[in-house]
């Protein structure tokens, strides 16, 4: 079997898991896909340098259609505080389509383990959820856009939508909880978005990449993971409403630790 094909086949059962885990857990795909593809990739002649930058970039483009889904369905229920948008939509674009640029300064190893560190740091916001709901005024203009900057390079850096960083941010300024949700729902569209035109272009003639990548994205894991993610996220949204969701997520908080440690000394 062509290897990419092989890919292809795994990652439509890795795309099930995630999308899966998506819609049960209320999970970011990327937690699940950028471990995976690390494993994956060396099997179709990714360099070793190369992997993490790959690995990254694939699932911040299977993030965009997901994304999408999410980001109208919190549009028809007036979750998504639009005037937001006009301080820090700049920062997101900036921020996103340099984080291709910016990893490539970073070694594969140092970039692996960056990645590792944050899996379990999440995975100790799973399990021990941070509440910051306040009364404060919402930051100035200036102060959003730095913000908008810094969460979109770091998100785009690590192949995710930016929920976890931006949902705690905005409800600590003040923002109610379902806006600050239907917000992030948005911006992380556009984060995966401009981060997968910024990680296409910094690899564009980039050396030791197999064939059938755009950039740093590898088309057929791509294709793999959005064919089957979109099929089964409604499937675990649906179990959640069944399964011990909150035990569920304290087991796969320690899951990803244990993924994170693996890597951090892989």
């Amino acid at each position: 079997m062509e290897s990419w094909l092989y890919i292809l086949c795994i990652c439509l059962i890795l795309g099930a898991a995630i999308g899966f885990m998506a819609g049960l857990l209320g999970i970011g795909g990327g937690l699940i896909a950028v471990p995976a593809l690390l494993h994956i990739l060396p099997q179709v002649g990714v360099s070793a340098e190369k992997i993490p930058h790959v690995a990254i970039a694939t699932s911040l483009a299977a993030i965009i259609l997901t994304s999408l889904s999410s980001a109208r369905a919190h549009h028809k229920r007036a979750n998504i505080p639009w005037p937001l948008f006009k301080s820090m939509l700049p920062g997101f674009v900036l921020g996103a389509l340099c984080s291709g640029y910016i990893s490539e300064m970073i070694a594969a190893k140092s970039l692996q383990q960056i990645f590792a560190v944050f899996v379990i740091l999440m995975a100790a916001q799973m399990a021990f959820p941070f509440k910051a709901q306040s009364n404060r005024d919402m930051p100035s203009a200036a102060h959003l856009f730095i913000a908008a900057t810094v969460i979109a390079v770091i998100a785009a850096l690590m192949g995710i939508g930016g929920g976890v960083l931006l949902v705690p941010f905005l409800t600590w300024c003040g923002l109610q909880m379902r806006f600050a949700v239907g917000f992030s729902a948005a911006t992380g569209l556009l984060i995966a978005l401009f981060g997968s035109i910024g990680y296409t272009l910094a690899g564009w003639d980039a050396a030791g990449l197999p064939d059938w990548t755009l950039g740093y994205i590898y088309l057929p894991a791509l294709v793999g993971i959005v064919s089957t993610s979109m099929l089964m996220a409604p499937i675990g949204a649906k179990a959640a409403t069944t399964l011990p969701t909150a035990k569920l997520k304290k087991i796969f908080a320690l899951f990803l630790t244990l993924v994170g440690l693996k890597l951090v000394f892989a």
